[in-house]
């Protein structure tokens, strides 16, 4: 008899776990977008700042972004045509305007669909989901500026962007 219980209890902890997982995910809800698995989107954005998921912004501004990296919020980050090829083939494949498009839906709602913002930071849902942060917050020097998320979101690299 013991031989039987041990399959039925390892089957009912793998769907504790999965149910867990799910739930998890369900429960980030607005605020889960799925990390950036893109081998060199994670080395190249990633070697900077957060590598943000791709769905938080349009297509639209990931082109307008990656045309224009000499220029990259004050710095110079160039890459080489394959890679930035690459880089934004991926980006604009899993934007919140397209593949990303469950996810990015509800921080995009407000964007006109011929805009192509280029800050996260300047989403209508963003600065009202950030309206009630004290400007000193941004200021501390463990945050630095607003596009910090891992700051305050301890668990953004991995998607999580609810509160901590």
């Amino acid at each position: 008899m013991p031989a039987m219980i041990r399959p039925l209890l390892l089957g009912i902890a793998a769907l504790g776990i999965s149910a867990l997982l799910y739930s998890r995910a369900q429960a980030g809800g607005d605020h889960y977008f799925p990390p950036v698995k893109h081998a060199q989107t994670l080395a190249e954005c990633g070697s900077c700042h957060l590598a943000f998921p791709a769905s938080m912004l349009p297509a639209a501004s990931w082109e307008k972004m990656m045309a224009n990296l000499d220029q990259h919020f004050g710095d110079d980050a160039s890459l080489d045509p394959q890679t930035t090829a690459a880089i934004t083939r991926y980006l604009v494949d899993n934007a919140g305007d397209r593949g990303g498009r469950s996810y990015g839906r509800k921080l995009l709602r407000g964007v006109a669909a011929d805009e192509a913002p280029q800050r996260i930071t300047t989403l209508p849902k963003w600065v009202k989901e950030h309206r009630e942060v004290p400007k000193s917050d941004w200021k501390k020097k463990d945050v630095g500026s607003k596009a910090n998320c891992a700051a305050c979101h301890k668990e953004a690299e991995l998607g999580y962007f609810e509160e901590d």
